[in-house]
């Protein structure tokens, strides 16, 4: 039963926030939302940041999922700038400082925390110094396309290839620097299996891009204007600026002083409904936990798509609904230069951990019918369990235009359907020659999986 007149009380005002923000107004209009926000920017997207640097995107308010008037013209309220100090849970109130300095204690009936997560600072000598950026805030895009603005900088080093260091490298890269991408493991792109990683790589490699792996960076030093990277080897690797871009951790001691418990990962502990612990106190976004619907277990897997999801079930639940967070398989993709690299499910060692008895196999098909002008190759990852034929997995990387991000969308389907491999062959998707094959690509892979699982039976 929807409740009537709830005082709303939102803590963040990014994805998971306005998120749950709209969705309580849209089933209880006569709720009193107020969303907390810490700085000026509510529901913008931090995914866009790369390509505002790049300038592909030149005007950053184009960035905003929504504009404040927007979101105020809902029925929300929003305080801007203000930071959250202090939750009482017994009075019921969150104290809160604007930039003036002005505090107050703003009361609640319902509670939700979105307070996101933050980059996750590697403890090396140098990391502060003038010029070495990191990429998690509107305030961090405006510092660092200033900086460049100003100084025109010819190189650039970034440590960190995960998603925003190769988006960053293609960022940079396309304002005319010089980039040194730095990685403390053995390929670029951890999240999809190494024979694509290496894909990635060449990649970025035929764009200028300098890769340097297994280097780990011990510190930071600064000679005139020019910094460098020093690798533990005591390899110097010189940029006119740096970026940290070293993977983020949770936001979470605003809620632990206030009694909220974390779980293993160290995020905030919730169930599928989004309750912490405390009574009328909820969590969603990058500073919880992610239900894993295929590992059946909390995970910490900070993703936007995640964090909009988990913010509406907050929302609705928040006031009187009954709705479950269905959990993620992880689904992902990024674009790097002229690819588009994506994932869902579990990597060969991901299954392998866990339990299953993973057959990972590599396929490449054409987008679509060769003959049609343009046809790309799509380089294909399929893994599926020994055992029992379920699917666990898929990786493609491709052409950015190839369709890529839809047909991993058919394998994260298939994975929510807990199908068998061989069952994505009986699905009846589209096809013309300019756009896919009789048999798409995604059923091309299913296929010859379990050509591959059948001839190992036979063994």
């Amino acid at each position: 039963m929807i409740s009537q007149g709830v005082r709303l009380l939102i803590i963040g005002g990014s994805d998971a926030g306005i998120s749950a923000a709209l969705r309580a107004r849209e089933l209880e209009p006569r709720s009193e939302v107020t969303v907390v926000v810490a700085d000026g920017y509510p529901n913008f997207s931090i995914c866009g940041l790369p390509f505002y640097l790049s300038g592909e995107t030149p005007d950053w308010h184009s960035l905003a999922h929504r504009t404040t008037d927007e979101i105020i013209d809902q029925g929300i309220a929003l305080r801007l700038n203000t930071f959250a100090r202090a939750i009482d849970p017994e009075r019921q109130v969150v104290g809160v400082v604007d930039q003036a300095g002005v505090s107050a204690d703003l009361p609640y009936d319902r509670l939700i925390i979105g307070t996101g997560a933050e980059p996750a600072p590697p403890a090396i000598p140098g990391a502060d110094l003038p010029g070495v950026f990191r990429l998690h805030t509107m305030d961090d895009s405006f510092a660092l396309n200033e900086w460049m603005t100003q100084r025109q900088p010819a190189s650039a080093v970034i440590v960190g290839a995960g998603y925003i260091g190769v988006e960053v490298a293609d960022a940079l890269t396309h304002r005319g620097v010089a980039v040194t991408l730095i990685q403390r493991g053995s390929g670029v792109l951890t999240t999809i299996e190494p024979e694509l990683g290496q894909i990635v790589e060449t990649e970025l490699r035929r764009h200028g891009v300098s890769v340097v792996t297994n280097a780990a960076i011990s510190a930071i030093s600064q000679n005139d204007e020019q910094l460098a990277a020093i690798t533990v080897g005591g390899e110097r690797m010189a940029g006119d600026l740096i970026l940290l871009a070293t993977g983020v951790r949770p936001v979470t001691a605003l809620a632990t002083s206030a009694g909220v418990q974390l779980g293993e990962t160290g995020a905030i502990r919730v169930n599928r409904a989004m309750e912490t612990n405390l009574p009328d106190v909820y969590a969603a976004g990058d500073c919880v936990e992610t239900w894993h619907s295929l590992l059946e277990c909390p995970v910490y897997l900070p993703l936007g798509t995640t964090s909009h999801k988990q913010g509406r079930v907050a929302g609705e639940n928040a006031v009187g609904g009954h709705r479950q967070f269905m959990g993620t398989f992880g689904t992902q993709v990024v674009k790097v230069f002229e690819l588009a690299i994506a994932r869902t499910g579990l990597l060969t060692a991901e299954a392998r951990a866990n339990g299953y008895d993973p057959l990972t196999i590599a396929v490449s098909a054409w987008d679509h019918k060769a003959y049609y002008p343009g046809a790309q190759r799509l380089d294909m990852r399929v893994t599926g369990d020994r055992v029992s034929g379920r699917l666990l997995g898929a990786q493609i990387v491709g052409h950015w235009r190839a369709e890529v991000a839809k047909r991993i969308d058919v394998f994260a389907t298939a994975l929510a359907n807990r199908m068998s491999v061989d069952a994505l062959s009986d699905l009846d998707l589209s096809y013309t020659p300019p756009l896919s094959s009789p048999w798409d690509p995604v059923q091309m892979a299913a296929q010859a999986w379990v050509s591959a699982w059948r001839a190992e039976q036979k063994k």
